[in-house]
């Protein structure tokens, strides 16, 4: 008695060579249609055959879950900002402590505690706040470039403060906070290294690019971003638009060949399509009562504002809108967070930053296809 498998061959012997024989008798003047005719019915004699042989079976299963990988991939680092926030006002009292029964000494403090929404998808991506061993594990052997104005800076203290005890970060902070210049540093311990760029203008995030290219030497992690200095001094939306068109082409001209970013051909580094590992800082809300002088009151405006945002969308730059950066979204972190964040309605307390750092380590798990404690 034939087993399954010789059934099946039996069968597909039968359904491809007795049509096919007749197709060469009749067709053979019309050899087009003969090997049309003989494509299909091959086809379909495979498709027939593949569940005899397991082979098969599991290269066609494996396709498909690479896809569905692939499709949740894609879903989560689209959902990697939806954080939620959750402000709360702590009393403390005269001597120091908290307290629950106030009086006319005492003075307010806010708890900003925040976290990934619980919406369904959200949560199906199992975003996590890392630990200090996991983000010297992610980043071992990394370097890292920030650049930008004291947004980026921000980020540098955030990101750095889940590698380095208390101890070292008192002993940094100030050579990270000089005015208006760049830092280095490295991690021994793990083989990273950092650069802080000071770069307030799309121009110098431009110039910053076309160094990379001609040193080929290119970061593994890039978060950038620059608006407000523009938006303060240029106060022209048309310009800083055309700004970052050229930044984004500056960017693109980095990549492998990619038909999404129509680029021209492939460069030497180790930045790839496949993760790509760059990141926009987007800007912080304004809350313009509480910007610090006339002058930014009067031209960093909420209207200005949403002029230079959308810029920044047509100028197709982040990912979201078919260019290279994946954005950090600060706009709606600060907003979320809401003035208790800020003093001075422009920088925001820490708890924003570390919330857009771990932002960034989760999309780097995502792209590199790490978890977790995984090796």
């Amino acid at each position: 008695m034939f087993g399954g498998i010789q059934i099946g061959v039996l069968a597909a012997c039968v359904v491809l060579f007795v049509p096919m024989g007749m197709a060469g008798y009749h067709l053979s003047r019309n050899k087009m249609l003969f090997f049309s005719g003989a494509l299909f019915i091959t086809l379909a004699v495979g498709v027939h055959l593949t569940p005899y042989f397991p082979s098969v079976s599991d290269f066609v299963t494996s396709v498909q879950s690479v896809v569905v990988f692939d499709n949740r991939e894609d879903s989560c680092i689209n959902l990697v900002n939806e954080v939620i926030w959750d402000v709360k006002p702590r009393i403390i009292s005269s001597d120091g402590n908290d307290s629950s029964n106030g009086n006319g000494n005492d003075s307010v403090a806010y708890d900003k505690i925040w976290d990934w929404s619980e919406n369904g998808k959200v949560k199906g991506c199992d975003f996590e706040k890392l630990g200090r061993g996991d983000v010297k594990d992610l980043l071992n052997g990394s370097w890292v470039v920030v650049a930008g104005d004291s947004q980026a800076r921000l980020i540098v203290q955030s990101l750095l403060s889940l590698i380095l005890d208390e101890k070292r970060m008192g002993m940094i902070n100030g050579d990270l906070f000089k005015r208006h210049s760049d830092y280095e540093i490295v991690v021994d311990e793990i083989g990273m290294k950092l650069d802080f760029v000071w770069a307030p203008y799309v121009v110098n995030l431009t110039n910053l690019m076309v160094r990379f290219k001609q040193n080929r030497t290119y970061p593994d992690v890039l978060v950038m971003g620059a608006g407000l200095w523009h938006m303060l001094h240029v106060n022209n939306e048309s310009d800083y638009e055309v700004a970052l068109e050229n930044l984004r082409s500056s960017v693109v001209s980095l990549l492998p060949f990619s038909p999404e970013l129509g680029t021209d051909g492939p460069v030497t580094g180790s930045v790839s399509v496949r993760s790509p590992h760059l990141f926009w800082l987007g800007m912080p809300m304004l809350i313009n009562g509480m910007l610090n002088t006339e002058e930014k009151r009067e031209k960093m405006n909420d209207e200005m504002w949403h002029a230079y945002y959308r810029a920044m969308r047509n100028s197709r730059l982040l990912r979201r809108y078919g260019g290279p950066l994946l954005l950090l979204d600060i706009q709606s972190l600060s907003w979320n967070c809401g003035p208790r964040c800020t003093i001075d309605g422009m920088h925001y307390d820490g708890a924003v930053y570390e919330a857009a750092v771990h932002i960034l380590l989760n999309a780097l798990l995502i792209e590199s296809h790490q978890k977790l404690g995984s090796t």
